[in-house]
């Protein structure tokens, strides 16, 4: 899948409702646009007899999501073993720093 899944992340989720004919609750929804998932990433829409998008293929989506979200904690794991070492480095060179301070100074008087 590698970065053909990075298209979902064009994509912008709504709130509506379906007209009364189909759900007479008027309740809530949310999910995507046909139209405009269509225009970023076409596979992931059904379309009609005239070509039209008619709905969205959520399990898709739904994969790419997850392929997505594998490449993110991927790097996040990544950047928490660099923070780890940088981490470490700091130390190593505060604790450096810090015997330097308290090591005892010796001044010689040639004079």
């Amino acid at each position: 899948m590698g970065e053909q899944s990075e298209a979902i992340l064009s994509l912008r989720p709504v709130s509506f409702r379906y007209k009364k004919e189909f759900d007479p609750s008027g309740e809530a929804q949310f999910g995507l646009v046909a139209e405009d998932v269509a225009r970023v990433a076409s596979e992931l829409v059904v379309r009609d007899e005239q070509g039209k998008p008619l709905s969205v293929r959520y399990e898709e989506v739904n994969t790419m999501l997850l392929n997505e979200f594998l490449k993110e904690y991927r790097t996040v794991e990544e950047l928490k073993k660099q923070i780890a070492a940088l981490t470490a480095t700091v130390q190593r060179v505060s604790a450096q720093v810090e015997m330097g301070r308290s090591a005892p100074q010796t001044v010689v008087d040639n004079h």
